[in-house]
């Protein structure tokens, strides 16, 4: 599966030079580790965010947001973003902020 490479550069810019961020090819899309612990990640056009179990209600209640399924088995603390959702620098921004917060409490692996 491709994945947008224009929504990939805005999360790269978003990100900015930061050391502890690496990309990795997973899932046919991209993913985003903050100290390896994945943040977020491309899946085509939409945007995978790691929010953590407790906070999964509360994203789901956001525009665009849905419960995340990979293999048809679901994804416990991550939410699935459509790309309609994320055109506003402002609403992408705040998306990866989320999960780069939830990977940044996680040790490093």
């Amino acid at each position: 599966m491709a994945y947008d490479e224009g929504l990939a550069e805005r999360i790269r810019e978003h990100l900015g030079a930061d050391p502890g961020i690496a990309e990795k090819r997973m899932f046919g899309g991209i993913s985003f580790l903050y100290r390896g612990n994945m943040a977020v990640a491309l899946r085509g056009d939409d945007l995978m965010v790691r929010v953590g179990p407790d906070a999964t209600e509360a994203a789901l209640a956001r525009p665009g947001a849905q419960v995340c399924e990979m293999g048809g088995r679901l994804m416990r603390g991550w939410i699935l973003v459509a790309a309609s959702a994320l055109e506003e620098d402002e609403a992408l921004s705040a998306w990866i902020d989320e999960g780069y917060a939830f990977a940044a409490g996680l040790p490093p692996k």
